[in-house]
């Protein structure tokens, strides 16, 4: 029985161990290949290279706006996987509604160069809205910040430390440890993850306004976990639920609720800038 229970015990370890190594491969799903160029994929866009403060060098494209121009950009920060050519749709449309819209591919993924982490993408985002306030010439106050699933905690983040002129979160989660415990309930998944993303906690200390969009049937982040965020936003402006949307559909990607939720902050940032 004490040689069974050793045994078990070690394929346990084994297994967490295994776990604890490759738990980024899990987490982090890129399109490491090289993105084509902004005219092929985005007519109208430009290629643009951001660099990070520990020299990543990351590709982008910057959509201007159409007409009338609002004079506010959005910083999209993509979600897990992918690359910025799945965003295409979403600069798309609110371009189309006078917004100039930065895309832009985190380390290790489009083909650049680096590996995924919550250190690195922090760098990553503030590369963008650099790019945004020093080559573009907007002021901070005029720029949202939109973040996607984990992109909205990697935005949240940077909000804490440098306002924008308004944040909206699509489908966030609390932090990353409470959706792998949705997913995993049978892992200590807060004591194996590497990277934390306290996007609840940080959403706290921005004083910016908010709004928060999700789909009512997220099967990747769970609806209660983002009116959880939106209820610890300090300045909510909205909570927007799309009925039957799940977490990849399209309405969420670049749907028409989606798009007016963007807009509406804004305006509400153009009338208080």
């Amino acid at each position: 029985m004490v040689r069974f229970a050793v045994v078990v015990a070690a394929v346990v370890l084994l297994v967490l161990a295994v776990i604890w190594g490759f738990q980024r491969r899990l987490i982090y799903l890129p399109d490491t290949a090289a993105v084509a160029s902004a005219a092929t994929v985005l007519p109208g866009a430009r290629d643009v290279v951001l660099e990070a403060d520990d020299g990543v060098r990351l590709g982008a494209w910057l959509m201007p706006a159409g007409e009338p121009d609002r004079g506010i950009a959005v910083l999209v920060a993509n979600g897990n996987a992918g690359n910025r050519a799945s965003r295409a749709p979403l600069a798309r449309v609110l371009a189309a509604e006078g917004l100039t819209v930065l895309l832009f591919d985190y380390r290790g993924y489009g083909g650049n160069a680096g590996g995924p982490s919550e250190r690195g993408f922090a760098r990553d985002v503030r590369a963008a809205q650099r790019y945004l306030v020093h080559q573009a010439g907007l002021p901070p106050g005029r720029i949202l910040y939109y973040g996607e699933s984990l992109g909205a905690a990697v935005v949240t983040e940077l909000a804490a430390e440098i306002p924008p002129g308004g944040l909206l979160l699509r489908s966030p989660f609390v932090d990353l440890a409470a959706v792998g415990r949705a997913h995993y309930p049978f892992l200590p998944v807060s004591l194996l993850l590497r990277d934390e993303y306290p996007l609840a906690d940080q959403l706290g200390t921005v004083r910016a306004p908010v709004t928060v969009v999700f789909g009512a049937d997220d099967s990747i982040v769970p609806p209660e976990q983002s009116r959880t965020v939106a209820a610890a936003a300090p300045m909510l402006k909205n909570l927007i639920e799309i009925p039957g949307a799940d977490h990849n559909d399209p309405v969420l990607g670049h749907g028409p609720a989606l798009v007016a939720a963007v807009v509406e902050l804004a305006d509400q940032v153009a009338r208080t800038s």
